[in-house]
């Protein structure tokens, strides 16, 4: 590398560190000059809470005056301009070299027939955040005043521990935001959204959130690791679903609670897709799927809707994973790019998995959600454990009676039993989402092991069935049988009926 006698420093170079190893390692022998724009950007991120460039600043001078190298601060040009374009016409009025760690300043400097030291910070060995991480914790949560906690477990099954009962300083915490934000400006990771009083980013596969008074109390970071890396075939499928979701599942949605392992999944089912030599495609926020590069990642954070819906549209994948849906806007792309023919699995934060579709109604027309929403898939502890699929039929719906009432229904049944346990149709101007089969409470338990033990007696167990709808309790027995169940238990069930008043009907097997 060619040594100069002086260089200009951009901002790119301060926080990178970058200009502190041109001094150290000489390749800078006299001066070091820092435009007054450069100055007052490092101000302006510091009252924000981002501390990278003071800390850079403070390094590369006590540097300097080890190896006499004098610093001097530029005042020429409006301290209002933008700090790359003063960098590069200070660079130009010293004929000096302008140092940089930007690609886009480095080539501006060449347009414009100025010398360059363009590079990177030499790399450290690891991230001060990963000093907290040991290999069963999920996420660190650091707050000024109170102790380091983690998560520690998998998803699912993880408890809240501190580390340590010596509380986070403020300069403990600025230390760790510091070297993340260093390791952005050294291209070793990205920023995916910067607010006043927030700051998402991804550095080394962790996604890290910073948030700052006076948006929080006080200066916080949450930070979790990259997430699991699991294939579909760990989760041990049946393979009926593996069928489906290689054959006839588009309309994909992955739901569960927070930390159950939604995105884990997805991920998973985007690799299965890949290697079915399918285009899969990503819509992130922040984007912290780990996939082959094959799979290109789109920011919802750093784009509009109309953007992506566009070049999705336009590109065509055949499988667009949309990681955590969340207003609106979200519902309606993935409405708009399903209807399309674009295959869509969505990750959709719910508690129950009809949730996961109710969360569709009133954002779309209830008669093409089974048109976009074909399979729903729902996570919790990290395993599959509820499989719905939709479709759509015109009957009476359960729980009226009167034939002109008939209307389209959505039905809603488990993939593996083809048993439908929610209908979903619109009454008047009301949109209802029924269950078929009613959550057994106490009294409808005690009612079922009654009701057995006086029928079981004269029909055997795998003859008969008992099952609760909105009216009560409905024991259907084969047909030669039936006559035999009134005859000799009738009497046994209405005490029962009075006892529990739960409401009790045989029926014979149709």
């Amino acid at each position: 590398m060619v040594e100069y006698e002086a260089a200009v420093v951009d901002l790119s170079a301060i926080k990178t560190g970058y200009a502190a190893d041109l001094v150290m390692g000489g390749k800078v022998r006299e001066k070091v000059i820092i435009p007054k724009q450069v100055i007052k950007r490092i101000h302006e991120d510091a009252e924000r809470g981002d501390f990278v460039g003071v800390e850079e600043l403070k390094k590369l001078r006590k540097i300097a005056e080890q190896v006499e190298v004098e610093i001097v601060i530029a005042e020429r040009g409006d301290a209002r301009a933008d700090p790359d374009i003063a960098a590069l016409e200070v660079a130009r009025d010293y004929e000096a070299a302008l140092a940089t760690s930007s690609e886009i300043q480095a080539r501006m400097a060449d347009a414009l027939g100025i010398g360059k030291l363009y590079g990177k910070a030499i790399s450290r060995k690891e991230l001060l955040l990963e000093a907290y991480f040991a290999e069963d914790i999920m996420s660190v949560h650091l707050k000024e005043g109170i102790p380091p906690r983690v998560k520690r477990g998998k998803p699912g099954s993880w408890r809240l521990e501190y580390l340590r009962e010596e509380p986070v300083s403020r300069e403990e915490l600025e230390r760790v935001i510091a070297d993340l934000m260093e390791r952005v400006g050294a291209g070793e990771g990205f920023i995916e959204v910067q607010r006043e009083g927030s700051t998402i980013m991804q550095v080394h596969g962790y996604r890290v959130v910073v948030t700052r008074p006076p948006f929080s109390d006080k200066l916080e970071l949450t930070a979790t690791r990259p997430i699991a890396k699991l294939k579909l075939e760990d989760y041990e499928l049946p393979p009926k679903l593996i069928a489906r979701l290689e054959e006839r599942a588009e309309g994909i949605l992955i739901a569960g609670a927070p930390g159950m392992g939604k995105t884990t999944f997805a991920q998973a089912l985007a690799e299965f897709y890949m290697r079915k030599n399918k285009v899969v495609k990503t819509i992130e926020s922040p984007r912290d799927l780990q996939l082959p590069i094959e799979a290109t990642q789109y920011s919802k954070s750093r784009s509009t809707s109309e953007e992506l819906h566009d070049v999705l549209l336009l590109s065509r994948p055949d499988y667009t994973i949309f990681d955590e849906m969340r207003d609106t806007e979200d519902f309606k792309i993935y409405a708009d790019l399903r209807l399309a023919g674009v295959g869509m699995v969505g990750v959709i934060h719910a508690t129950a998995p009809i949730d996961a579709i109710q969360r569709f109604i009133g954002r779309v027309e209830l008669g093409v959600i089974p048109s976009i929403i074909d399979t729903v898939i729902f996570i919790e502890n990290g395993e599959v454990a509820k499989v719905y699929t939709l479709e759509t039929g015109v009957k009476i719906p359960h729980g009226l009676t009167e034939a002109d009432l008939t209307r389209p229904v959505v039905i809603v049944r488990d993939f593996l039993t083809g048993e439908p346990e929610y209908e979903i149709y619109v009454f008047g101007e009301k949109t209802f989402v029924v269950p078929l089969k009613p959550k057994m409470t106490p009294r409808m338990s005690a009612a079922k092991a009654m009701i057995e033990k006086v029928v079981g007696k004269y029909v055997p167990p795998d003859e008969y069935e008992v099952r609760f709808t909105d009216r009560g309790a409905v024991i259907e027995v084969p047909p030669e049988r039936y006559h035999v169940v009134m005859k000799r238990c009738r009497k046994k069930l209405e005490r029962i009926q009075s006892k529990l008043g739960v409401a009790v009907e045989v029926k014979p097997r149709l």
